[in-house]
């Protein structure tokens, strides 16, 4: 037994979402969004590589040594798996490491709309899953995969930086392989899929150029295709896709993504104010022929009134979805404010600071 497995069954006892382990610091829990210090010594720089070494990979510690950056996955036994990375700071050096539930979640379990299983049942097409880190991307894309899973009869190829959930064949076919121990890279794995008769393709995210045109490429010719980008709006993610590219390759794109696009799912989570834990908040864009339109007109700025007149398409902005747990009295109208994008439309709702005596 590894003796950060000690700190690892705290993670899991106290229900938190991640550990941090930093030189020079105490360790730290992320309970319900934020961090708490744990009562136990400082960490100094040549402790903490020691119980860093014994988990990691012998093939990555080079990596590692050389880069100063690290990501896998580790499989504490009786405790579930993590995902884990390394990295070098000015005091030494750190890790954050965040578990990953043992059971994949529904879409139910989720409390997600049901439009997202349909998604999931799509024959082809681009879904992109928003949001800033640690706002559920991935275990959103894994309750998705897990219904395509259950519902189809198809072939699911998951290219992953580490493999988070694993899953287990249903109906379909899964294979799951991890860059940087079963390919090289995510374009790599991309243009290989294309020739092993895949139905859907999981892209963990789109990074770089040429894994955007790859995916894009996957769901034009018949492929749904799921992946991740670090945006934190619909809009904002197909200006993020666009402008990887060259500026004369724009317009070639635009059209492209106009008719690739299936929809755009922005989160975030906030603070529950009813129980401990935290609550998603949701920006729903589906790409219906306004929306293709005005990609290929290049009119992005105008999506926002889309999404705000196609509510009966099942769209949702990220401010009503906030609207809906303020009423619910599941968030606290201060955190609905500072994730709102029109502020206006929450400021009569946060009461104003008590004057000073």
């Amino acid at each position: 037994m590894a003796q950060l497995d000690a700190f690892f069954k705290m993670l899991k006892d106290t229900g938190a979402s991640d550990l941090h382990l930093s030189s020079g610091c105490q360790p730290m829990l992320r309970l319900n969004g934020r961090l708490e210090r744990i009562k136990y010594k400082v960490l100094e720089n040549e402790e903490l590589k020691t119980l860093l070494y014994e988990i990691a990979p012998q093939r990555l510690l080079a990596v590692f040594e050389e880069t100063g950056d690290l990501d896998f996955a580790y499989a504490a036994p009786g405790l579930g798996r993590l995902r884990c990375n390394y990295f070098r700071q000015e005091r030494g050096v750190a890790a954050a490491f965040r578990a990953i539930p043992e059971t994949v979640p529904t879409l139910a379990d989720l409390g997600l709309p049901d439009i997202l299983g349909e998604l999931a049942m799509r024959p082809k097409g681009l879904v992109l899953v928003t949001g800033p880190t640690g706002s559920g991307k991935s275990t959103t894309l894994a309750a998705m995969i897990r219904h395509a899973l259950e519902a189809r009869r198809d072939h699911i190829i998951t290219v992953e930086d580490p493999i988070e959930f694993l899953h287990a064949s249903a109906g379909c076919l899964i294979n799951q392989r991890e860059v940087g121990r079963d390919t090289r890279s995510f374009a790599a794995a991309l243009r290989g899929a294309l020739r092993e008769d895949p139905d859907i393709i999981l892209v963990g995210e789109m990074r770089d150029l040429e894994t955007i045109e790859l995916a894009l490429e996957a769901a034009e010719t018949g492929h749904l295709v799921l992946s991740t980008l670090h945006t934190v709006s619909a809009a904002k993610t197909i200006d993020r896709v666009i402008d990887v590219f060259p500026g004369d390759r724009q317009a070639q794109i635009r059209s492209a993504l106009s008719e690739s696009l299936t929809a755009v799912i922005s989160q975030t989570l906030l603070r529950r104010a009813d129980a401990p834990g935290r609550v998603m908040a949701m920006e729903l864009l589906l790409a219906n022929t306004a929306v293709r339109n005005l990609i290929r007109e290049n009119k992005i700025f105008q999506i926002n009134s889309v999404l705000e007149t196609a509510k009966a398409q099942g769209m949702r902005t990220l401010d009503d979805s906030l609207l809906e747990l303020l009423a619910a009295g599941r968030i606290e109208p201060a955190d609905a404010l500072r994730n709102a994008v029109n502020k206006t439309r929450f400021e009569g709702l946060v009461p104003a600071p008590a004057a000073s005596a």
